[in-house]
């Protein structure tokens, strides 16, 4: 699994336009994306990390005022997304070695984190947290229970993986940025496992 892991980069640099294709645009995720900018203020930043290219998630935070930054390590999906998102700043970056100039209101991660290795996740969780302004919110689709499990992109497998709930949740109050919700398997989000966390200082 860990060879499988080092690939990530390349099976979505290698797909991104079947991906761009395939990628559903119904918005299931919306519920959560809302809970993420509960509190964000107009105009506030946000960090969508691992944004792919770009749609529907970040040309629908576009669209709800935010001043948006949209990051991705895999240069061809990110060539999708400048076009895509011309208001924001789509940047090629690694989360496992982020280091931008600013903090954000909130940081989405969506499809994004649970393509790192469990090693990887304990390592940029405080990363991210610290990219947080405080009351910030921290939202990642992870898995239900720690594990490696495989998903498919336009048909190549690829690498997913996952800590416990209580290991994520031991990490981020450790960082300050205590978990609000998990929730397994979201029946109304197409079977998605959702982290929140607040960062309270």
């Amino acid at each position: 699994m860990s060879l499988l892991s080092e690939r990530t980069r390349e099976i979505y640099d290698r797909n991104a336009g079947a991906y761009d294709g395939l990628r559903n645009r119904a918005l299931t995720e919306r519920a959560w994306l809302l809970r993420a900018l509960a509190d964000v203020p107009d105009g506030g930043a946000v960090l969508d990390l691992g944004c792919g290219t770009g749609a529907p998630i970040g040309e629908w935070l576009l669209g709800q005022g935010v001043a948006l930054t949209a990051v991705d390590f895999a240069p061809a999906m990110v060539e999708i997304a400048r076009r895509r998102l011309p208001a924001a700043e789509v940047l090629v970056a690694d989360m496992r070695a982020l280091a931008l100039a600013q903090r954000f209101d909130a940081v989405i991660g969506w499809g994004s984190f649970f393509h790192l290795t469990p090693d990887e996740q304990r390592a940029t969780l405080p990363r991210l947290v610290r990219h947080l302004n405080p009351g910030g919110r921290l939202l990642l689709t992870v898995g239900p229970g720690a594990g490696e499990v495989t998903g498919t992109v336009a048909g190549d497998t690829v690498y997913h993986a996952s800590l416990s709930p209580e290991e994520y949740a031991a990490i981020l109050a450790r960082e300050g940025a205590p978990v609000e919700e998990f929730r397994p398997e979201d029946p109304d989000c197409t079977g998605h496992s959702l982290v929140v966390a607040r960062r309270n200082h």
